[in-house]
């Protein structure tokens, strides 16, 4: 390759990095991240023509384009078909198999370099021995750990907490062992070792994960997300790929950035996320009688939660999961309008944690173009509760469970809610009485000013507009 051209390929590179960083800025902004998407899209793709453009350039002793080719092809087939027709509920689950997609192929191709190198006779050293072991470590227990992630966000394994009285002690043993691998192979070890710490990595991710709860999940995709970028970092080190370099120190950098925020929005330190076993008691479980039996609820009907929010000035609603599922964001935006053409002032309460992705209501929000000035952040929106006439909880739970603040047996005890129980009046809309994600009960829901509207988000809040409309008439 002359000079010229390399420097080319080094600037189409650095233009792709650019594109990165601005679409990684843009993702900051609800108003901006659809933008921010494609501005880091193109860059990608842009790298990905620059990486072909090498390949199939005459001379460089590369006989697989056509190969190449097919993969390429393929999976823009599957990824095009992922994003046109998986739900937006199941992003999650979307997101997770991808991550997990790249760390396993980073620690593919790490193990493939290390093993095509060994079958030269030849041993790769210093910072290219390092990029391999580190690659294929990491790359992975992210994939293998997203594949268990996967598993618990999409009901294949369980979602609680599965732990057992040897399973710390078991996961240490192996984790020393993989770094005693890792030392035999930068001391000379051959495939057998390098493959040993292929297998070893994979069965400690699936270990890490299995114990941590399905409501962790965010935050455990988060962290392996970040792994998949140092996986990517690394193998652009043994490929000498600037690219790859740059776009997995982004990734790795972001993904931590993330964990500890979302850790900061729980009160709780990433190790207690990792290894405290929250979510391994099983969920309890009933219906609106039985808990009502319990401690008595205050049930609302359509009727009479149409009469209350006709005579209000202010409201606030506070999205929830169940709204997801239910796909209830176009009729909630319906009744938000409703409402304000009545001079109601209507404010969206997003908590960090809301939904099984971070962002995952600001996303199904803007999806039924909700204004982003109506959407308000936990620390925002607090002071407003107290002087807010309704609270419209739809399909939320521990996000408003005030046991956060006074409970400290609670599992989430001190994770920052919203002080919906500080409104003057709160309507829950949910299924039936069952807990949450946390499986814990809620106090909320017997509260004096809390009333109880059964039934699915979506076809609730569809009555609630059609009562309004026809009480308007």
């Amino acid at each position: 390759m002359s000079g010229t051209t390399s420097s080319l390929f080094n600037l189409a590179y650095l233009l792709s990095a650019i594109l990165f960083i601005v679409g990684l800025k843009f993702l900051s902004s609800p108003a901006r991240a659809r933008h921010g998407n494609l501005v880091a899209a193109v860059g990608m793709g842009l790298a990905t023509l620059a990486t072909l453009a090498i390949l199939f350039l005459p001379g460089n002793g590369f006989h697989n384009q056509g190969l190449v080719l097919l993969a390429i092809a393929i999976g823009a087939v599957l990824g095009t078909w992922g994003a046109r027709w998986v739900q937006m509920t199941d992003m999650p689950q979307m997101v997770a198999l991808l991550n997990g997609f790249g760390g396993g192929s980073a620690a593919l191709i790490s193990t493939a370099e290390f093993l095509h190198a060994a079958m030269l006779g030849e041993r790769p050293g210093g910072s290219a021995a390092a990029s391999t072991m580190i690659g294929c470590f990491i790359g992975s227990i992210s994939f293998s750990g997203s594949l268990i992630a996967f598993g618990k966000l999409q009901g294949i394994v369980s979602e609680r907490a599965i732990t057992s009285t040897f399973q710390k002690a078991v996961n240490a043993l192996l984790f020393v062992g993989l770094l005693a691998t890792a030392v035999a192979i930068a001391m000379g070890g051959g495939a057998a070792w390098f493959l040993t710490l292929l297998g070893g990595a994979l069965a400690f991710g699936v270990l890490m994960v299995i114990p941590i709860g399905g409501a962790d999940m965010p935050v455990v995709i988060s962290l392996l997300n970040s792994f998949t970028g140092l996986a990517v970092a690394a193998t652009g080190f043994a490929l000498a790929n600037n690219a790859l370099i740059i776009s997995g120190t982004l990734v790795g950098a972001s993904g931590t950035l993330l964990t500890m925020l979302m850790c900061k929005a729980m009160n709780r330190s990433l190790a207690n996320v990792l290894f405290a076993g929250v979510g391994a008691a099983p969920a309890a479980a009933g219906g609106p009688a039985g808990r009502a039996a319990q401690k008595p609820v205050r049930e609302i009907t359509i009727e009479d939660a149409a009469v209350l929010l006709s005579n209000i000035r202010s409201l606030i609603i506070i999205p929830g999961y169940g709204m997801a599922v239910a796909q209830a964001q176009h009729a909630v935006r319906e009744l938000a309008d409703l409402l304000a053409k009545r001079g109601v002032t209507v404010q969206y309460a997003i908590h960090p944690v809301a939904g099984r992705m971070p962002g995952h209501m600001n996303v199904l929000l803007a999806e039924a173009n909700v204004p982003y000035d109506q959407l308000f952040d936990l620390e925002q929106i607090n002071p407003d509760f107290e002087r807010a006439d309704v609270a419209l909880v739809i399909g939320a739970n521990d996000v408003v469970n005030p046991a956060a603040r006074t409970d400290r047996s609670s599992p989430i005890y001190g994770l920052p809610i919203l002080d919906a129980d500080k409104a003057q009046h709160c309507i829950i809309i949910k299924r039936s009485m069952n807990p949450g994600f946390a499986g814990i009960d809620n106090p909320l829901y017997y509260e004096p000013r809390t009333l109880m509207l059964f039934g699915d988000a979506k076809g609730a809040v569809s009555k609630l507009v059609e009562e309004l409309r026809s009480g308007m008439a």
